[in-house]
């Protein structure tokens, strides 16, 4: 919890010093591959490709730096190719997510290659499972509140187009420790790991 609140302070206080800096609102979208670190019990565990999509709104802070806070639908999976004689299962989580992208770039007027960092916040709102494994097992069983962060670089050019690539983990765990005890056999594989995976994503800045 104190990593959350760390997390939204930071939002917040980011946000009050940019309330006077050259701001652009924007779309955002994507695709999000990715998987879980499972433990080897679960073989052939696989990256799946999903997407994202929302609003953004980057603030220019002056020497390279710009921040640029999103809240963005998200949808995060694996797909576990066999787990005894369990075949082609899949599991899809979607989270209204709240990333914090804090950049730096020289800009070279025409275009800007920039690095960033990206803590970020979530909430599920809906799953997506396919096959046996998954199909009866409650949303309940996994925690609803994500947090995380990711690393990555991008290129914005003429000031209106982003494209980025990052690397993303989420932290905490995934299983409700209450309740992951009563799914099927796939979640005791799981307990304690998170998603993981890389985002690749075309921004529109006005």
């Amino acid at each position: 919890m104190k990593k959350i609140l760390t997390l939204v302070a930071v939002a917040a206080a980011s946000l009050v010093m940019a309330s006077k800096a050259h701001a652009q609102f924007g779309v955002i979208a994507g695709l999000t591959s990715s998987k879980v670190n499972a433990t080897e019990a679960v073989k052939d565990a696989k990256n799946i490709v999903l997407y994202h999509a929302g609003l953004t709104y980057k603030f220019d802070l002056g020497a390279g730096f710009a921040i640029q806070p999103s809240a963005i639908y998200q949808v995060k999976g694996a797909k576990i190719s066999s787990i005894g004689e369990t075949t082609g299962d899949q599991l899809k989580t979607g989270y209204v997510e709240i990333p914090l992208s804090i950049q730096w770039g020289p800009d070279l007027m025409a275009f800007r290659p920039y690095a960033f960092a990206e803590p970020f916040i979530g909430y599920q709102i809906a799953t997506y499972n396919k096959g046996a494994t998954f199909s009866d097992v409650s949303s309940d069983i996994m925690n609803k509140l994500e947090y995380g962060f990711g690393l990555g670089g991008g290129l914005e050019i003429a000031s209106h187009v982003q494209l980025s690539v990052q690397w993303f983990k989420n932290l905490g765990t995934m299983i409700n420790d209450d309740k992951g005890k009563t799914g099927a056999e796939w979640w005791s594989h799981v307990k304690g790991k998170n998603y993981q995976g890389i985002k690749f994503s075309l921004a529109i800045l006005f």
